[in-house]
């Protein structure tokens, strides 16, 4: 199969890397002046592995859309329209698209597959989301994982498992892409609030940050027409070992060097998606108590000891 892949970032590069080792024709797309193509172009490595020569790498997108049966996109969230509206100038007929990036649009509320179908047609160009959890620091030591993907089409998704799985990524079929989609992105503001609290010393607060996080994401879901059980599937509380744990984690990593003042240089989805969900929660009713404290912490300025405050004294409740 044929598979461009466009972005080669820290996750964007790892794809490459993977899908070229179970056998794919493998293109890595980057923008012409990033330090992280220029890098990939020069000595076909980064700070995570190498490629083998086999992975081309260009920075011509029409070239990598022309080329592709499948376009894999790893690249910011935040910037997935912009950058689509490029793409969308080629013929999108008969290819799909896989979305590998975990975010919700912070000035719409909208979800990624949601952005690409303003510019295709669906029946057309099939849109899928890979999602789940890993670390490229841990694929490339052949620590394997699991992962799932989603789409509306049932025939693309499973075809893509089929061709994607392997002995180092056991791949499921996703039945809920609304699920799926805001599962994925929510977990990395939960990522954020995890940091927070190692940051202040509250790492043992983390396992009812995992309980109440997936309940509430839960709620949200189930508001926004999915299947409020995909939010304790591998889209969301089955990526939690990968963002609230890991030493590896960007979002896990703002939020800790955010609580202790410190600028945190690297990207973080998980801060505009707080936004995004913020903004989700409030048009459609929803009570998201952890997303409003990160939100409110980030955006507005409040104190972050307060925040965890008053989650403590919110009025009791049933735990189910």
């Amino acid at each position: 199969m044929k598979i461009s892949v466009l972005g080669c970032g820290r996750w964007g590069s790892c794809i490459a890397w993977y899908l070229d080792k179970i056998g794919h024709e493998v293109l890595s797309c980057g923008l012409a002046d990033a330090p992280e193509f220029i890098r990939l172009k020069k000595d076909h490595r980064n700070d995570y592995l190498v490629f083998p020569d086999s992975i081309e790498v260009s920075s011509d997108l029409s070239y990598a859309v022309e080329r592709a049966e499948v376009i894999v996109i790893s690249i910011s969230s935040q910037y997935l329209r912009s950058y689509f509206a490029e793409i969308a100038e080629n013929n999108l007929d008969g290819k799909t698209i896989v979305l590998c990036m975990k975010g919700v649009e912070a000035s719409t509320g909208k979800r990624l597959s949601e952005i690409v179908c303003e510019f295709t047609d669906p029946a057309k160009t099939p849109v899928a989301v890979w999602v789940g959890p890993g670390h490229p620091q841990d694929y490339v030591k052949g620590i394997p994982n699991c992962m799932v993907i989603d789409s509306d089409n049932r025939e693309v998704k499973e075809r893509l498992v089929r061709e994607f799985t392997s002995e180092l990524i056991r791949f499921y079929i996703g039945r809920d892409l609304i699920g799926s989609e805001i599962g994925a992105a929510a977990k990395n503001v939960i990522g954020i609030a995890a940091g927070i609290l190692d940051g202040m010393g509250y790492t043992s607060l983390k396992g009812g940050l995992m309980a109440r996080g997936t309940q509430e994401i839960s709620r949200l879901i189930e508001a926004l027409g999915g299947n409020k059980m995909s939010a304790f599937g591998l889209c969301h509380l089955g990526d939690y070992e990968a963002t609230l744990f890991s030493k590896w984690s960007h979002n896990r990593m703002y939020g800790e060097d955010f609580v202790k003042g410190k600028r945190f240089e690297k990207l973080a989805e998980g801060v505009m998606t707080s936004k995004a969900l913020y903004k989700l929660g409030t048009e459609r009713g929803v009570d998201l108590p952890i997303v409003t404290a990160v939100y409110r912490a980030l955006f507005e300025g409040a104190d972050v000891k307060e925040e965890i405050q008053q989650l403590f004294t919110r009025s009791v409740k049933d735990e189910f």
